[in-house]
């Protein structure tokens, strides 16, 4: 039957993104690249068995809420304190600089416009989809390097969670402009609202978490509770406050990250993540990929577009690390760890489908992005990371 097909494209997808997890790992290179390449495969781009249905993308979008979760969960708050400053010069500049350079790649290519014209509005959300960072990939490659809580880890992904809430105003301003959005003021209010209710109602979860966790020690309600608080802040942040689901995830993982028994919540969230949320979502990654509508002019531009948008992102989230004090090595780690792209850079670019601002074409230069940065930063992460021979 039909209706049954999800079940076989499951089984498909775990298995090849297990497989190719192996063989990658065999190939001293991070599993999530072999679990997007095994998407690549299964995917329209070359095999065709497995399509990106709806059932697979939520399966997906429950992937990436739980990797935030457990990062949120594996956050150091003392090194979170340390980096809430330095994270927010990365972020800003890892929104600036590919905004400023996205922009004026595709007036390059397609004209310029003046200031307030419609092929300048073009530009920026163009520069605004490049400016978006999903760290999910990033926090994968850590979690498997054992580097997650590091300085760097936390740097990286503090700034990665207020680069989302800048890219939101940002495109809200975008959007405006062109007509079709809420005003910017009401953007920024929201986020300002959301942290504050999650700062207040976090203290008051924490103390209930506690209160459980000293009476039901080391218990499976626990980590279910865990869960569901996590589902519940997701489901908030993007329903009544615009503020991506991730973000609402990490949050919840870092009010539970100091609980006694936080080490066994992690455990259990991560067994069902790992085994099938997660491949999930990194496979998916690579289903998205078509080259059905490429040309030799819209080729080019993709090449350069993903350039730039990677470039862009070390550039600017590196340099501003380096001014820091960061060293040159981890300023290279945190602009490197901020250029992966995902699931945010998807949502901005839909929205500017619907606004009429960019073409469906377009997707499959946002895709390329995605799962190039996808496939390059855990490599170049690892490379980093590797010890230094006597």
């Amino acid at each position: 039957m039909e209706s049954l097909r999800f079940i076989i494209d499951v089984a498909l997808i775990l298995f090849a993104a297990k497989a190719f997890g192996i063989l990658a790992r065999k190939l001293h290179a991070p599993e999530v690249v072999g679990e997007i390449i095994a998407g690549l495969i299964l995917g329209p781009a070359i095999i065709g068995i497995v399509n990106q249905s709806d059932f697979i993308n939520k399966m997906a979008e429950i992937g990436v809420i739980m990797l935030m979760f457990l990062a949120g969960l594996t956050t150091d708050m003392k090194k979170l304190k340390a980096t809430g400053l330095k994270a927010t010069v990365i972020a800003c500049a890892g929104v600036f600089v590919p905004l400023i350079l996205g922009a004026v790649l595709f007036m390059s290519f397609y004209g310029f416009g003046t200031v307030g014209s419609e092929q300048f509005i073009k530009g920026l959300f163009i520069g605004t989809i490049m400016a978006a960072t999903s760290v999910s990939i990033t926090v994968a490659a850590l979690k498997e390097l054992g580097k997650l809580s590091s300085t760097v880890g936390t740097t990286v992904v503090s700034a990665a969670i207020i680069d989302d809430v800048i890219v939101i105003i940002v495109l809200t301003f975008v959007l405006s402009a062109k007509g079709t959005g809420t005003s910017v003021l009401t953007t920024m209010l929201k986020a300002i609202l959301f942290f504050a209710i999650a700062i207040i109602s976090g203290f008051v979860v924490y103390r209930v978490f506690k209160w459980l966790d000293a009476r039901y020690e080391h218990t499976r309600r626990i980590p279910i509770a865990a869960l569901c608080y996590c589902l519940f802040m997701a489901y908030v942040a993007e329903r009544y406050f615009g503020i991506a689901d991730i973000t609402g995830a990490y949050v919840a993982g870092v009010v539970l990250c100091n609980l006694h028994d936080v080490k066994y919540v992690e455990r259990k969230v991560d067994v069902s993540s790992y085994m099938v949320f997660a491949p999930i979502f990194f496979a998916g990654i690579g289903l998205k990929v078509s080259f059905e509508n490429f040309n030799p002019t819209f080729l080019f531009f993709s090449v350069a577009f993903v350039f730039v948008a990677l470039m862009s992102k070390i550039i600017g989230c590196g340099t501003s690390a380096k001014l820091c004090r960061f060293n040159w090595n981890d300023s290279l780690k945190i602009g490197i760890g901020m250029m992966t792209r995902g699931e945010v850079a998807l949502i901005t670019a839909q929205k500017g489908l619907s606004a009429g601002l960019i073409t469906s074409d377009y997707f499959t230069a946002v895709i390329l992005m995605i799962l190039v940065s996808s496939i390059l930063a855990p490599v170049l992460l690892k490379v980093l990371y590797k010890p230094k021979s006597a």
